[in-house]
């Protein structure tokens, strides 16, 4: 008996982040997922975090462009940037994405809501010094968003690469949060004469607007093909994860 349960609590390490008082959900638990699979779609649907970090107890939450490779996440930046520094020797961090998928009118303001689908992500972040490593995280930023984008790209100079730190923090825990229903209103308040309902919200790709600068006669390439006017944007980056997983 012991050995089947350390053998399905291995296959729940592999499958679910480790829950504790760190990630575990406070309330409306039935939103709340601890699996990979959930966890990683939620991600994968987005390219701007929010990192939240401590200085000198001090709370800061900064936006930013990432990428998930695996379980780690990674991020960068200037390398004058505060928190980039002080992520250097290890720092515990939360990184969190959010998704706002629809507004939610109740018939009272004590039921309205909002659709939406987030993640919240624990670990130590450290600042990426391998230099074959770093070199590669600087392509991975482009081609994870932008298919193979960066072998047609001017090579970075040395100064460039200097100038700029990534960071990377493996998962240590996480969990995901979603709701995705309509009004939850109370019953007598069924019959409260005001519409109530959900109004969805999308972020949607727009109509290119190329440099003013291009060179005649150059057309945007195929491999940007997914990023039509009208698609939403969360779809795309999903896609873009799977090609950019599937090359590499």
């Amino acid at each position: 008996m012991g050995f089947v349960l350390f053998a399905w609590m291995n296959i729940m390490s592999e499958t679910a982040f480790p829950i504790s008082d760190r990630n575990r959900l406070k309330r409306a638990h039935e939103r709340g997922s601890y699996d990979h699979a959930t966890v990683f779609a939620i991600l994968d649907s987005q390219m701007l975090c929010h990192v939240a970090y401590v200085i000198d107890g001090q709370p800061y939450c900064t936006p930013t462009l990432f990428w998930r490779e695996g379980q780690t996440l990674y991020w960068h930046g200037s390398s004058a940037s505060r928190m980039l520094r002080h992520l250097r020797v290890g720092t515990p961090t939360c990184l969190t994405v959010a998704q706002l998928d629809g507004l939610v009118l109740a018939r009272s303001g004590f039921n309205h809501s909002a659709n939406y689908r987030s993640a919240m992500c624990f670990g130590t972040a450290r600042l990426v010094e391998d230099m074959a490593l770093k070199e590669h995280a600087l392509l991975a930023v482009v081609d994870r968003f932008y298919p193979n984008r960066s072998a047609a790209l001017r090579a970075m100079t040395a100064q460039e690469i200097k100038a700029t730190s990534v960071i990377a923090m493996p998962i240590e825990q996480a969990s995901a949060k979603v709701r995705a229903k309509n009004v939850g209103d109370d019953e007598v308040d069924g019959q409260h004469p005001v519409w109530a309902g959900v109004l969805p919200v999308s972020t949607i790709v727009g109509a290119e607007q190329p440099s003013p600068a291009l060179l005649a006669g150059l057309e945007r390439p195929t491999n940007l093909d997914a990023y039509a006017p009208g698609r939403r944007l969360d779809e795309v980056l999903i896609e873009m994860q799977a090609a950019y997983e599937d090359a590499h």
